[in-house]
């Protein structure tokens, strides 16, 4: 019998943007050779304005998950898609992540980043990507777990800043601290960070992932993977 998959896109911003119709189309490709039901639910609870246009691309104004979820659903009819047009938050990662699920963690806070990598402590089975920038550099970590063990580690084993983190989710933050907060990016740096998503997607898909974490920086046009195993006795953090 054909399976499932169950996709969490949550934050759809550039990064977000980038990534979903090109998962989407390698999905509906694989599907029709196949069969596999595939679900993909997009979070975010912000609203797309004109001037992020230069980075991010929505065909009307409104709530992110709810435009873009419909755009798919368009150009992409063999598969199924949801928006929840909500800020992850203490009270909703229960519902919103579950153990199976795979999960694209596309947001520029440290606040989300801790929680959805806690909850995702909590499951038997799930596999967390999660991509950010800066202006011309960024990271994906992928933490991958399997029959209650740690593949590869939690993003915040070797990150202090998503461990410990100083800023807020957007959930608790005002609209004018949320407009005060956007860092300027570069599309071209969120493209870069979109492809090492889907690039390490494609590797864990294929049973060939042999990294937890890759750095890339477009100016110099590198991309380093770092293994991220754990160690001997070193589980369940």
């Amino acid at each position: 019998m054909p399976g499932r998959i169950d996709i969490k896109l949550i934050g759809i911003g550039g990064i977000g943007c980038a990534l979903a119709p090109f998962l989407a189309r390698y999905l509906q490709s694989e599907r029709q050779l196949t069969g596999e039901e595939v679900r993909i639910t997009l979070v975010d609870g912000d609203a797309f304005e004109s001037k992020n246009a230069a980075r991010q691309s929505f065909e009307s104004i409104g709530n992110k998950a709810k435009v873009k979820a419909s755009e798919l659903a368009l150009g992409f009819p063999d598969l199924s898609f949801r928006a929840i047009p909500e800020f992850v938050t203490a009270a909703n990662l229960s519902d919103l992540v579950k153990a199976g699920d795979l999960v694209f963690l596309a947001v520029d806070n440290h606040a989300t980043r801790r929680a959805v990598s806690r909850r995702c402590e909590e499951l038997s089975e799930v596999v967390l990507i999660s991509g950010g920038n800066d202006f011309t550099d960024g990271n994906v970590q992928i933490y991958v777990r399997q029959g209650d063990r740690d593949i590869t580690l939690p993003l915040t084993r070797f990150h202090p800043e998503i461990a410990d983190p100083k800023d807020k989710s957007p959930a608790e933050m005002s609209c004018e601290e949320l407009a005060a907060d956007a860092a300027p990016q570069l599309l071209f740096t969120n493209l870069g960070v979109a492809c090492a998503m889907l690039n390490a997607f494609y590797a864990w898909r294929s049973g060939r992932l042999r990294y937890g974490e890759v750095y890339v920086d477009i100016v110099e046009g590198r991309a380093q993977p770092v293994a991220r195993a754990p160690r001997d006795g070193e589980n369940d953090l």
